[in-house]
C-alpha cells in the first residue's frame, strides 16, 4: 500500500511538473520600413523596470532584407511589457548620437509613439494575457 502510494504521488508530481513548464505567450514582431538592408536591428522585450536602464528580459538581433525583419519572442509570461527596437547600422551594439543629442540610428517602440525626448514606458507598455501576439513596430 506505501509503494502504491508513492507511486502515484511521483505520477502526479511528474504530470503537475510538466504542466508548469515554461509555457508562455509568443510575440511577433514585425518592422517593415527600415530604410536600408545595412547593418542589423537589435530589439529587447522589457517590463517597467528595465526600460531604459539597459539589458531587457528577452532580446533578439538580425539581418534585414529587403527592408523588412520579423523577430519572435517566445515562452513571454502574462504581463506588462514594452519593446523597443533600433536599426544598428554600424553593428556597434549601441544607438549613435549627433553631437546635439539626436539619435543617428532609427528606431521605435512599441505602440509606435514617437515623442520629442527619450521614449517613456508608459507610452510603449502592452498587456500580455491569452493570446499569441502579432506586432509591428515603424521606425
Amino acid at each position: 500500500m506505501k509503494h502504491l502510494f508513492l507511486t502515484i504521488a511521483l505520477v502526479l508530481t511528474s504530470i503537475f511538473s510538466f504542466a508548469q513548464e515554461d509555457k508562455g505567450i509568443t510575440i511577433s514582431v514585425t518592422i517593415d520600413n527600415v530604410k536600408n538592408d545595412t547593418g542589423k536591428v537589435m530589439l529587447s522585450l522589457h517590463t517597467s523596470e528595465t526600460f531604459m536602464k539597459g539589458k531587457g528580459i528577452k532580446t533578439a538581433e538580425t539581418e534585414i532584407k529587403d527592408g523588412k525583419i520579423t523577430v519572435t519572442f517566445e515562452n513571454v509570461l502574462p504581463g506588462e511589457y514594452a519593446i523597443m527596437a533600433l536599426h544598428d547600422e554600424n553593428e556597434n551594439k549601441r544607438m549613435d548620437f549627433q553631437d546635439n543629442g539626436m539619435p543617428i540610428e532609427s528606431y521605435g517602440m512599441s505602440n509606435n509613439v514617437m515623442s520629442f525626448g527619450p521614449p517613456q514606458y508608459d507610452d510603449a507598455k502592452f498587456n500580455v494575457e491569452g493570446k499569441n501576439l502579432d506586432l509591428n513596430i515603424r521606425f
